[in-house]
């Protein structure tokens, strides 16, 4: 048995979520918040059979897309001020983290 630990973009989330039930995957799902643009994700935990890792990480990877988004950076007080210091930038977000951990002991009660 393996737990995944899936971190993706909230508008991933439902698609991604939606496949696990139709493919009778459990997963548990949590809102978190992080990265350098703070915004919002979802974590998914995981546990399957080691013979559903690679169909699971698949999933994962079709429903989980990177995007371009345009951020502007924090201001850094202690540089000098020059003229691009606040403009927005385009940075890529999205994709997926996932982790995969060995499970010692499953227990459903």
């Amino acid at each position: 048995m393996k737990l995944l630990i899936a971190i993706v973009q909230d508008k991933d989330a439902n698609r991604l979520s939606n496949e696990f039930i139709d493919q009778n995957i459990r997963a548990t799902r949590l809102s978190t918040t992080g990265g350098f643009l703070k915004s919002g994700n979802t974590t998914f935990m995981i546990g399957v059979e080691e013979a559903r890792v690679d169909e699971v990480l698949q999933m994962i990877k079709e429903a989980s897309h990177t995007r371009q988004q345009f951020m502007t950076p924090p201001v850094n007080l202690d540089a000098q001020l020059d003229n691009t210091s606040s403009y927005p930038v385009e940075v890529q977000v999205g994709g997926a983290t996932v982790f995969v951990l060995p499970v010692d002991q499953f227990h459903q009660f």
